[in-house]
């Protein structure tokens, strides 16, 4: 079937459609990984966005359902170059054209990803639709153009209900605002007892479970439209250890005084290199934010920078001062990789060795 991407400010794209049938439209993001399009699809993080692929070729390992990364996609759609029909890989499952049919999820292949791409870095990320090849372009403009997306991104994706990972280790509650299976699978590789919970947990209800450490995930959205998880953090600096990732990063910055921005095209990818300021030694990192923290605004706070994008010298991480508290903007827990950083969880677990001495 005949379909086109168009994007709010004119531009337009013909190719093929597969998956579901049905128009989507989304805010319209690109991503440098090579491998990874399974976990993409089922990171949380995407929740509404349309994802052009800048690798030419996705599909060729099929879907395998031990790589979700949540139960159900949140992605609205996905933008490919070439669509592999036949994927050659002993575990695969079932082909991407077919995931997307059964989850109801609509793509487009066939179109000049290094054009599109090109848009998004020089004009920034922007409303698109995927539709029907014979859709009027004009009322497809003007709709995206009179188009507010939802900002509830958190709370579509969190968990509804708290539940357990048991292990034998320290107690750890991960605050799910989003959160990615790699999460739970890096925490549990360390004998962690892990407890998940909702993103509108208050920290009274937090620290009645006793806790070792919080874990404050990743997840979608404008960071400032959380103010609830703000107080919560903020009444929980102290009194047990802290470790956030992504979203949860840019969570303890604005707990802390901090403010953040959303960044003209965003890092995602799996090959962004990050330098670490106290070790001045350089990770390989997987990335997935639209957001970041505002390097001058930490001037006024208890946090100091310890990480920084070598691609474009932004935040990629802080920790407090005074607190027994650290946060990344990128994913040590990344898979299918770099795993450069999941060192980063060692460091929780002697953060909560040293609290608890």
């Amino acid at each position: 079937m005949k379909k086109k991407l168009i994007l709010e400010s004119g531009e337009v794209f013909y190719g093929t459609g597969f998956g579901a049938e049905q128009d989507t439209a989304g805010e319209v993001v690109f991503n440098t990984g090579m491998t990874g399009y399974q976990e993409l699809i089922s990171d949380p993080s995407y929740c509404g966005q349309i994802v052009c692929m800048t690798y030419p070729l996705i599909g060729n390992y099929g879907i395998n359902r031990d790589d979700y990364e949540s139960i159900e996609p949140a992605i609205k759609g996905l933008i490919v170059k070439e669509l592999c029909d036949l994927p050659s890989n002993f575990r695969t499952q079932i082909t991407l054209d077919e995931l997307f049919q059964k989850k109801n999820l609509s793509g487009i292949s066939g179109i000049d990803t290094r054009r599109l791409t090109r848009i998004l870095r020089n004009k920034g990320v922007e409303k698109g639709k995927i539709v029907n090849a014979d859709a009027d372009e004009k009322a497809v403009i003007e709709e995206l153009k009179a188009t507010q997306f939802p900002t509830n991104q958190v709370e579509q994706v969190s968990t509804k209900t708290s539940y357990a990972s048991p292990g034998r280790g320290f107690k750890v509650v991960l605050v799910d605002f989003g959160s990615k299976l790699g999460i739970i699978r890096e925490l549990s590789q360390r004998n962690c007892d892990i407890i998940v919970v909702s993103h509108d947990t208050t920290a009274e209800e937090i620290l009645l479970m006793n806790p070792d450490g919080i874990m404050l995930s990743n997840g979608p959205g404008d960071p400032e439209d959380n103010a609830e998880a703000l107080v919560m953090i903020q009444k929980l600096l102290g009194k047990v250890p802290i470790f956030g990732i992504c979203l949860g990063h840019q969570l303890i910055g604005l707990a802390c005084g901090a403010k953040t921005y959303k960044l003209k095209f965003g890092h995602r990818g799996g090959n962004h290199p990050v330098l670490d300021l106290e070790k001045n030694k350089v990770a390989i990192t997987s990335q997935n934010h639209g957001y970041a923290i505002d390097q001058e605004s930490l001037k006024n706070t208890d946090l100091v920078e310890t990480h920084i994008a070598l691609n474009d010298r932004t935040n990629e991480g802080v920790k407090h001062k005074i607190h027994p508290c650290f946060s990344v903007q990128y994913h040590p827990e990344a898979s299918p990789g770099p795993e450069d950083a999941n060192y980063l969880f060692d460091n929780f677990i002697t953060l909560m060795e040293d609290f608890k001495k």
